[in-house]
């Protein structure tokens, strides 16, 4: 990246931050649950704060705070800090680079609500399980189309077209992933396929924030 025109320091720290983040409150929390299996458990099972049991799936997370705060609700906070920060400090681009910010909020206002409403019996006994998937859908859709749309606002400050290539890649891969989860493609288990569309995002946040600091440094 043009160090000159590129997102400022805190920018990449928030993403390298938030990236680093989830993963450690996924590991840990799965850890903690007995049974879990990533090919199998969806991950916002990890963020039911109770015992219960849907669609065939034992819910048991006694981390489930752990997944909720440092997984969800922060990673989005992150996520959307770092966009505001980059977008106010770039000022060119400014059709790109507000299309990647209105998505950029999307995905972590759908986080957040991941991260607050969960996926349990409870929250589908009241009548409210479908502002889960709703928010899982802005996540995710949002995330990924956000990715696409860094690729072509990276342009506008000089970032070298393998990170790019890279962005652009991460985020078709994610919306794949998603429509494959949707329509049950390839006989791959459920929570294969949505981590498939979840952790190209995550790629993203850690590639981007390690870029957006080596940039930086090389400046310094």
């Amino acid at each position: 990246m043009n160090a000159d025109r590129s997102p400022p320091r805190l920018a990449g720290a928030l993403w390298l931050l938030a990236g680093l983040l989830y993963l450690a409150s996924e590991t840990a929390t799965a850890i903690a649950f007995p049974g879990y299996s990533y090919a199998r458990n969806y991950i916002s099972d990890l963020g039911v704060p109770y015992l219960g049991t849907i669609d065939g799936r034992v819910l048991n997370s006694p981390l489930a705070g752990v997944m909720n705060i440092g997984g969800f609700i922060l990673d989005g906070v992150l996520f959307a800090t770092a966009a505001v920060v980059t977008r106010r400090a770039v000022r060119s681009g400014w059709q790109a680079g507000n299309v990647f910010l209105i998505l950029a909020l999307l995905h972590s206002l759908g986080t957040i609500g991941v991260g607050t409403i969960h996926s349990g019996p409870r929250e589908l006994a009241a009548g409210i399980h479908y502002l889960h998937v709703i928010g899982a859908g802005m996540a995710i859709v949002g995330g990924n189309a956000a990715l696409i749309a860094a690729a072509f606002a990276a342009r506008r400050f000089g970032a070298p077209w393998p990170y790019r290539r890279v962005s652009a890649v991460l985020g078709l891969l994610g919306l794949l992933g998603i429509v494959a989860l949707e329509i049950g493609a390839f006989g791959l288990p459920a929570g294969m396929l949505e981590r498939a569309s979840v952790y190209p995002i995550t790629a993203w946040e850690i590639i981007t924030g390690l870029a957006i600091l080596a940039a930086r440094r090389r400046s310094a």
